[in-house]
């Protein structure tokens, strides 16, 4: 596909004198012939949509599972990552800022369609693809595609997003995907509306319809950033509702920030606030709360919810000690440990990373 040209794009409608309106999203773009929405991969190309990243990557690489994160999905196993570029979100933290802010086409290096995404993750020995580096709901028709050609090869489909989509593009999305780790960034409507330049509600929304209306396992992340959503009330808040409205058995990670895009003058988050917002998260009932981005042996650790054995042990993205059976019950006590756990995994013992 050469560069000014796309692939035709789903989810918008005509609104006369050859605009568009694009209706993936909440921004609801109005786009003039040769104008880009705020993602910048949807375009106005006379008088049409089109997805101008269809078939195009800013890289692959082969990713433990854990690192999307995703600690309850295939422990131990690798996954097959790539992204485009571009973000209908402008967080004022993001970590991959090179990639969702990109303004041009020179972050895209790799070219490779659906069927040759999916040949390469079964060819190395992957678990799965995993839509990640840039928001996938941005470029449903590449991953939806891509996601195909996994499944036919019996492979898991992974999002990492922030889950800020519109109803109808959300449905086709999702039932693509097998599990998804979403961004929960805040649980402040002011926070969402400054720092990310989003609404909470339409991120809330997303969440509850995935757990309650879909068979995909869900995750939930936090960034815990020092002095804009890392108070006890705010904690509080949001731990309460992933118990409350998603389950307790939602697994949620709490992520350390470190200084990166337009937020050099934030200092790291500390361990002990990490520790913190996990105990809340313990508090509130949670029988799966995780740190992340730190070195934190318990923080990291899956623990059986009945006997309180540990039954995923990790170091890093290591896998060292692994005591599920087949189907996801705990070795010691025969309890259930809420997940999708790959059988073929459970003799593994200690896996090695790439």
């Amino acid at each position: 596909m050469s560069q000014g040209t796309g692939a035709p794009a789903r989810y918008w409608h005509a609104l006369g004198d050859d605009r568009v309106q694009c209706d993936l999203c909440p921004r609801a773009c109005r786009l003039r012939p040769g104008q880009r929405g705020r993602c910048f991969v949807r375009q106005n190309e006379d008088g049409r949509l089109v997805l101008t990243t269809y078939g195009r990557s800013s890289g692959f690489c082969i990713d433990p599972v854990e690192k999307k994160p995703l600690n309850h999905v295939a422990a131990g196993s690798s996954v097959f990552s790539f992204g485009t570029a571009g973000c209908n979100l402008a967080c004022r933290f993001c970590q991959n800022w090179e990639i969702s802010t990109a303004t041009s086409f020179d972050a895209l290096t790799d070219q490779a369609g659906p069927q040759a995404i999916a040949d390469a993750a079964a060819r190395t020995g992957c678990r799965g693809v995993a839509y990640t580096y840039n928001d996938p709901v941005i470029f449903p028709e590449y991953a939806i595609d891509v996601a195909a050609a996994a499944r036919a090869r019996g492979l898991l489909n992974i999002a990492v997003t922030a889950g800020y989509i519109n109803p109808a593009p959300r449905a086709d999305f999702f039932a693509a995907m097998d599990a998804a780790n979403v961004d929960l960034k805040s649980f402040s409507p002011d926070f969402y509306r400054r720092v990310v330049g989003g609404r909470m509600e339409v991120v809330l929304d997303t969440l509850r319809y995935l757990v309650h209306e879909t068979s995909v396992w869900v995750e939930v992340t936090t960034l815990v950033i020092p002095g804009l959503n890392d108070s006890d009330a705010e904690l509080h808040a949001l731990t309460e509702f992933v118990a409350g409205e998603l389950g307790v058995d939602v697994p949620l990670h709490f992520t350390a920030f470190h200084p990166d895009n337009r937020m050099m003058d934030v200092p790291r988050t500390p361990l002990a606030t990490l520790r913190r917002a996990r105990r809340i998260g313990q508090e509130a009932g949670l029988r799966y709360v995780y740190t992340g981005n730190v070195i934190d042996p318990d923080g990291s650790t899956t623990w059986c919810p009945a006997c309180g054995a540990p039954v995923v042990v990790r170091a890093g993205y290591r896998i060292e000690r692994y005591a599920l059976d087949a189907s996801g019950r705990c070795q010691g006590c025969g309890t259930p440990v809420a997940g999708r756990w790959d059988a073929r995994l459970e003799q593994a013992g200690t896996r090695h990373r790439i």
